[in-house]
């Protein structure tokens, strides 16, 4: 960041009213108020401050409950950077005092800004795109976690009062025609009912492939338990409600899928990410949402330690020597890159690594970590250069 400033105003965000702490560069309080999430009175703050000189705005959460400030400050022309939440809690260890308070939090983020602007994280200016496409990838991990509960409820009911016909089922949960046969006949007593002939056609109506095959199998699973279990009666009320939720859910989801798609076409990055072997769309989208450009960025080892797929070293003395995984990092990017390494395994060059790391002894998840380092790598490159990825073969060529 840059540190020719002459006013720091450190921002505690909050719904309705903020907290806002101006500082100069020797420290001096130049500001100390609660702020209303007003417009015009974050102007008016603004305006007062830039009388000083150059105003680096800075929060503690760039995104929806600070969306507002940041605007404006982006609007009155003035800089915004953003001091990450665990940053935050580690530095306010050093100062003085145990309380936690709206005006001491506002303070220790213009203190900081002042002090060690290496802690600062850029917020990307005028990106529309990533705007938008921040609220509909919020919305898909929404409708993610909410199939993944309703996911679970099912097979847990089921597991239940019929453990065989969801070991049948289960593992097809999201699938069409398991959601259909669920719908349209409830739980096992309700398949039951409804007989092979009936089970057999609403499982091939959503899958011709597997659907009469499916329907044995649900058939068999049901003949081998004949009693009944205390609370069936009620599962059968409750599972096709919850069979059509978890559609509902699906189809949204999917809905928003081809939004997401469509609105990532209109960023100049998206054909250089997708290029990668194992990246999707949402991965896409998630990645271009954490890591922008990559220009925050020095180096591909600080992008791993960012993403927390670096290594750490512990070293005292000569007794403790060693590297582990990081344990922090950023979450929601740790896991795209994850899931990205894991799908780039059927690309040849990421196997042939993937396979040397098992040969070293590593176990699975552990040789994902080291292909996702590798990975972040050539993603950094990328990023850089704006360039489409490359096989090994053609880069030889």
């Amino acid at each position: 960041m840059n540190t020719s400033y002459a006013v720091f105003c450190g921002i505690d965000v909050g719904k309705g009213e903020h907290h806002a702490v101006g500082l100069d560069a020797s420290g001096d309080r130049l500001y100390d108020k609660p702020l209303p999430n007003d417009e015009m009175k974050l102007r008016a703050v603004f305006d007062d401050l830039a009388r000083y000189g150059p105003v680096l705005v800075i929060v503690d959460q760039p995104n929806t409950i600070g969306a507002l400030p940041v605007t404006v400050a982006r609007a009155c022309g003035h800089d915004v950077a953003y001091l990450p939440g665990l940053s935050m809690r580690r530095i306010a260890d050093l100062y003085p005092g145990q309380a936690k308070t709206d005006a001491r939090d506002a303070f220790i983020i213009a203190d900081t800004a002042r002090a060690m602007p290496h802690t600062l994280r850029r917020v990307d200016t005028g990106d529309e795109v990533l705007a938008e496409l921040g609220v509909l990838v919020g919305f898909d991990d929404d409708l993610a976690g909410e199939a993944t509960r309703i996911s679970n409820r099912i097979r847990g009911l089921l597991t239940g009062i019929h453990p065989a016909l969801e070991r049948v089922v289960g593992p097809r949960i999201s699938h069409p025609a398991v959601l259909e046969i669920l719908t349209r006949c409830g739980g096992p007593n309700g398949i039951r009912v409804a007989g092979k002939r009936k089970l057999t056609n609403l499982a091939v109506k959503h899958a011709p492939r597997m659907g009469a095959r499916l329907a044995d199998e649900i058939i068999a699973a049901l003949s081998t338990q004949t009693v009944i279990v205390p609370g069936s009666n009620a599962a059968e009320i409750v599972l096709p409600k919850l069979a059509e939720s978890l559609k509902e859910t699906l189809l949204q989801r999917k809905s928003i899928g081809d939004d997401v798609e469509r609105m990532l076409d209109d960023h100049p990055l998206s054909p250089v990410l997708i290029s990668m072997p194992g990246i999707g769309v949402r991965t896409a989208a998630r990645i271009l949402l954490e890591v922008g450009d990559g220009s925050a960025f020095k180096s591909a080892g600080h992008l791993a330690a960012y993403a927390g797929i670096a290594p750490v070293t512990h070293r005292s003395g000569s007794s403790i020597r060693g590297e582990h995984p990081a344990r922090s990092g950023n979450r929601k990017l740790k896991r795209a890159l994850f899931l990205s390494a894991f799908a780039a395994l059927h690309d040849s060059t990421s196997r042939s690594y993937y396979d040397r790391k098992r040969a070293e002894g590593k176990k699975h998840n552990a040789a994902l970590i080291c292909l996702a380092r590798r990975r972040c790598d050539v993603l950094f490159a990328m990023l850089k250069n704006k360039t489409l990825y490359q096989t090994s073969s053609a880069a030889a060529a």
